[in-house]
């Protein structure tokens, strides 16, 4: 799905936001492998803490919608994304559409030498609250990379060890 494509209910959420982070992992896979455990979209579940991930739509591939619902104590963030691109096996477009959480995000998969792969998960958050979002944004945004960072190291082991896909 080009950006043409994306259905109109979607453009707005579609733009990249203010609150961008990015984190990058090396797995030793080839990419295939590694592409099929990130489509692998309800296994997230295995590897991003506190986080249940289920297709809500679709069969995971271009359109269907994912939901992500991470728990922390009381605290509840629901997290809906349409996949709007899917380029086996290099990359996954996402667009987070929810009422908190909106804006792009793309999964890339990098074929490298000796069997290995790179990982690039990268996103671009719409920051709520305004001006007062902006300004918290800085101090928010190392807790996403590390968090980010740490989820994918968990994802490379799990599909390095075989567990993944």
């Amino acid at each position: 799905m080009s950006e043409a494509d994306i259905p109109d209910d979607l453009r707005e959420a579609a733009r990249p936001g203010a609150g961008e982070v990015t984190a990058t992992v090396i797995v030793n896979a080839p990419a295939e492998n590694v592409f099929a455990a990130l489509l692998a979209w309800e296994r997230q579940s295995d590897w991003i803490p506190f986080t249940k991930v289920r297709v809500v739509e679709g069969d995971g591939g271009e359109g269907s919608l994912i939901e992500a619902v991470t728990t922390l104590g009381p605290a509840v963030l629901r997290d809906e994304m349409r996949v709007v691109r899917v380029d086996a096996p290099y990359e996954i477009g996402v667009v987070h559409c929810g009422k908190l959480l909106r804006g792009p995000g793309v999964l890339r998969c990098t074929p490298l030498a000796n069997g290995r792969s790179q990982v690039v998960w990268h996103e671009w958050f719409h920051v709520p609250g305004g001006p007062a979002g902006r300004v918290a944004w800085p101090v928010l945004w190392p807790g996403s990379k590390f968090s980010l960072t740490q989820a994918l190291r968990r994802f490379a082991r799990q599909v390095e060890q075989g567990r993944l896909p």
